[in-house]
């Protein structure tokens, strides 16, 4: 049976898309009978034991802290992941290394393959300097930017395989230079096991929050995610009392936190539409599908930028899968997933009437939505089903260890 060590920045119980999309393929890989698990480098800051069991799922943890002035701090993040690596190997035995961005793992993974004798498949679910501009802690052409960008050249170059998360980032890849044939793309994808049917509406949870009472029909947009600033929230709040105009009754539903809670606060109470505006904060993970469950539209305003037009995300698809209506920002990572009019609605970004206009469309087309829904969650099980993405990885695996004489990766669909 084949063995996988799947080397990350960190894993659950500290919840971020990063993890979930890690037990999802770590869940469906075992699904498959393969071995897995997991090692988090010096990053994973939530306290637990050395190794530590979730979900069924195994995790080993790397000791210490690194110090030091920035460069040197990396350089010693990479030793002692390493380290980990071949010394956990050298009890389990894994067949492969699976890193994971950032290049930092991929970096530690590739020290050790070559120390263990085994190969290395790196996946970039992200440029992280592009993530740096997005987050508002990195500038575009920075030293910082470009040395980062550099290190994952540097990874992609000597990584066995490379896999990405979408379209997007593969051909980036190839314009620096990199042969296509040696990248492979596994898109995002829903584990329908754990994320699949939706649940009924919770009417005392829309009445705590002031959505629906007293029988009122209105629509509820609604964003579930983490606030930062490329997510385009202030975008949106902005178009609220344009939709107002249109659909009276509307709401708007802000599920989360992040970078830019305070500002987004301070800006929905300053709208004429501030009455029509909430902010749960953030949920547990377990209750998120209550609160999709009070939408009608989940609405994502990305603003265009290197990192959204190259980066797909998982939030569509969950909305998808819960039969959720979709309006997105026309950018690349968008529409990737989204096709336009028939799974859900694009609109122009970084463009507050144009989000309102689309929005205000889409609630007119009440007598189409069950055909959109169904049309959007079709797709998700037909394209996006993480129990039959898998065997993308599994053609990769074999490839490496000799045992398919095919040695293109699979591209996506």
């Amino acid at each position: 049976m084949t063995r996988v060590l799947h080397v990350l920045d960190h894993s659950l119980p500290m919840h971020s898309g990063y993890t979930f999309r890690t037990r999802a393929i770590l869940r469906a890989q075992q699904g498959i009978g393969l071995e897995v698990r997991g090692i988090t480098g010096q990053r994973h800051v939530e306290p637990g034991p050395a190794v530590e069991e979730i979900d069924g799922l195994t995790f080993h943890r790397t000791p210490g802290k690194a110090t030091g002035p920035v460069g040197l701090r990396e350089w010693r993040e990479i030793d002692a992941l390493a380290d980990a690596v071949v010394a956990l190997a050298s009890k389990w035995r894994p067949d492969i290394l699976h890193a994971h961005s950032p290049a930092l793992n991929g970096l530690a993974a590739i020290r050790a393959g070559k120390r263990l004798g085994i190969p290395v498949v790196y996946e970039i679910r992200a440029f992280w300097e592009d993530a740096a501009v997005g987050n508002l802690t990195g500038r575009e052409g920075s030293l910082k930017y470009l040395l980062t960008r550099e290190l994952e050249n540097s990874t992609v170059r000597d990584a066995d395989a490379v896999m990405t998360i979408c379209q997007g980032l593969k051909q980036d890849l190839v314009a620096r230079g990199f042969p296509a044939e040696k990248i492979g793309v596994m898109p995002n994808g829903v584990d329908l096991t754990t994320f699949g049917e939706p649940v009924a509406r919770d009417e005392a949870l829309a009445a705590q929050l002031g959505i629906g009472a007293d029988g009122e029909w209105g629509p509820v947009i609604g964003f579930i995610g983490s606030f930062y600033d490329y997510e385009g929230l202030d975008d949106l709040i902005s178009a609220m009392p344009l939709l107002l105009d249109r659909h009276p009754g509307a709401h708007l539903l802000l599920v989360g936190g992040g970078p830019m809670d305070d500002r987004l606060r301070a800006q929905a109470a300053a709208s004429s539409a501030a009455g029509r505006i909430h902010f749960t904060g953030r949920v547990p993970h377990s209750e998120v599908e209550r609160y999709y469950a009070l939408t009608d539209i989940m609405a994502y305003p990305r603003k265009k930028s290197r990192l959204t037009d190259l980066v797909t995300r998982l939030k569509p698809l969950e909305a998808n899968a819960q039969m959720q209506l979709v309006a997105a920002s026309d950018v690349g990572g968008h529409r990737e997933l989204i096709r336009h009019g028939e799974t859900g609605v694009l609109f122009a970004p970084d463009d507050p009437v144009a989000c309102a206009r689309a929005l205000a469309d889409l609630v007119d087309r009440r007598a189409e939505w069950d055909a959109i829904r169904t049309a959007a969650r079709k797709h998700v099980l037909t394209r996006h089903d993480w129990q039959t993405n898998i065997q993308r990885y599994q053609v990769v695996y074999l490839s490496l260890l000799g045992q398919s004489d095919d040695g293109r990766i699979p591209a996506a669909a």
